[in-house]
């Protein structure tokens, strides 16, 4: 029985950093109602984000700029513009993107930005 349960926990634990290490990167967009860059990104960029491989990589987190900083969430300054795309790594900020200017600008930003992420596990 105890090896049993020796088994499970090392187990969950190999489980839960695995866990950790698949979401540590996210690309946090800050949005505000009515801000039209934002409902053309949505409308353009949003529905095929995730099934990139950039967004597999660092998935969306939506955050209405209105309500702040998440908790954990570390900035290296003041959100001044909407749309804003902060990439982050275990909770701090590696860089941004500020307001959206079309696809191709977007892409290859965001590519360029997660390429600066430590290789994935």
């Amino acid at each position: 029985m105890r090896a049993t349960r020796r088994s499970v926990m090392a187990l969950a634990g190999g489980l839960s950093l695995i866990a950790s290490n698949a979401v540590a990167a996210e690309l946090v967009l800050f949005e505000l109602a009515g801000c039209p860059w934002c409902t053309i990104w949505n409308r353009t960029i949003g529905p095929i984000y995730p099934k990139s491989e950039v967004g597999r990589r660092a998935p969306l987190r939506r955050v209405a700029l209105g309500d702040g900083v998440p908790t954990g969430l570390t900035l290296t300054g003041p959100i001044r513009y909407t749309p804003t795309f902060v990439l982050v790594e275990d909770g701090r900020e590696v860089d941004r993107i500020e307001g959206y200017s079309g696809e191709d600008f977007f892409w290859a930003r965001i590519e360029a930005l997660v390429g600066r992420l430590p290789p994935a596990p």
